[in-house]
């Protein structure tokens, strides 16, 4: 399943995260309620995972605003408000659970990913396209053209990344976080390393770039302008 959790509490996010991603899920986050809303509302996600207390929107109006958009995405809350009344506006504002903390994480994986077993309508998706770049998610393989691309397992996950963000700026921390699981920057050319070996793969002898380099923010993956 891929996750968004919007918590503001970043240890508390980042055990979440460990956790969820340790159960063999792909985690996203956010630490407000304006960034949560925005991933929320661009992004396709199996599940949310969301605080009710935030900086910026709380909880509850994140997912009421989602639910007014038509957006059916399994949301679970997450509150220290544990009292009936506080249960019910939750639920009623569009949430599918409602978890207090403090919370065994057993228990939110169990909830979580009995969630995610509900949305049986929703096909898992299996296969990433960006123009002649085709990637089979469960396969393991890359072409481009027809023809096939050999990716190292790094090398596969830092391009699915591009791939799921295609035509976004993708920063260094971003793929640091997301693709090598570093909360630090090493200060290493390790990104700088792995976009170049990335990109003799990918775009060498095609007459179309894919990957840019956008100056002083980052990478993009998408069709030259």
């Amino acid at each position: 399943m891929r996750i968004l959790i919007i918590e503001d509490d970043q240890e508390a996010s980042a055990y979440l995260a460990k956790g969820l991603k340790e159960a063999g899920h792909t985690v996203d986050q956010a630490n407000n309620g304006n960034d949560g809303l925005f991933l929320a509302t661009t992004e396709r996600y199996d599940a949310l995972i969301v605080d009710r207390m935030l900086p910026g929107l709380d909880g509850l109006t994140i997912v009421q605003t989602i639910r007014g958009t038509g957006n059916l995405t399994p949301v679970l809350i997450l509150s220290a408000l544990g009292k009936v009344d506080d249960r019910v506006k939750g639920l009623k504002a569009g949430g599918d659970d409602y978890l207090v903390k403090p919370y065994a994480f057993a228990e939110l994986l169990a909830r979580i990913e009995a969630l995610g077993r509900r949305t049986t309508a929703a096909q898992p998706e299996t296969r990433i396209k960006v123009e002649d770049l085709e990637m089979d998610l469960l396969a393991r393989t890359v072409t481009r053209s027809g023809r096939d691309i050999d990716l190292q397992p790094r090398e596969f996950r830092l391009l699915e990344y591009l791939m799921r963000h295609a035509g976004q700026v993708v920063t260094r921390t971003m793929l640091l976080e997301n693709v090598w699981e570093y909360h630090f920057d090493p200060q290493t050319n390790l990104i700088d390393v792995h976009i170049s070996r990335l990109r003799q793969k990918v775009d060498k002898d095609f007459d179309q770039v894919l990957i840019h380099t956008v100056r002083g923010a980052g990478y993009t993956l998408r069709a030259a302008r």
